[in-house]
């Protein structure tokens, strides 16, 4: 059973705007008593923290190259959390990964390792 669905990714113009999607359409767990985050990874690199949400939407984490630019939220009631990505920058090109930490004790985790489910990623790439 698939866990979590991303959509949204495409090819942009440096400057340009995004917005990544990940929708959790099974019942594996709990969306809405579930911390959610975003990860990407470039070609040859490790895969890193872009941002998190806590379980009510009302914490946000993010990582300090995305800070100001990019915004996660998400919709419980639509089981699907977003990333809106402003003013890419081609060092933001990367297959983005939605992730699902059910069992963290923490409201933002951005370890990789606290989170369960992950979806299939998809492709970001910002053109100079």
């Amino acid at each position: 059973q698939v866990q979590l669905v991303e959509s949204g990714g495409g090819l942009v113009q440096t400057g340009d705007s995004l917005r990544l999607s990940c929708a959790a359409p099974g019942r594996t767990f709990t969306f809405r008593s579930t911390p959610m985050a975003w990860f990407r990874q470039a070609s040859g690199k490790q895969r890193d923290f872009v941002a998190a949400i806590s379980r009510t939407g009302d914490t946000t984490l993010y990582a300090d190259s995305v800070k100001g630019r990019f915004t996660i939220s998400r919709d419980n009631a639509k089981n699907t959390v977003y990333l809106q990505m402003n003013n890419l920058k081609p060092e933001d090109t990367a297959v983005y990964y939605c992730a699902a930490a059910p069992l963290s004790y923490s409201a933002v985790p951005r370890t990789p390792t606290t989170y369960t489910y992950w979806g299939q990623g998809t492709q970001v790439t910002v053109s100079s």
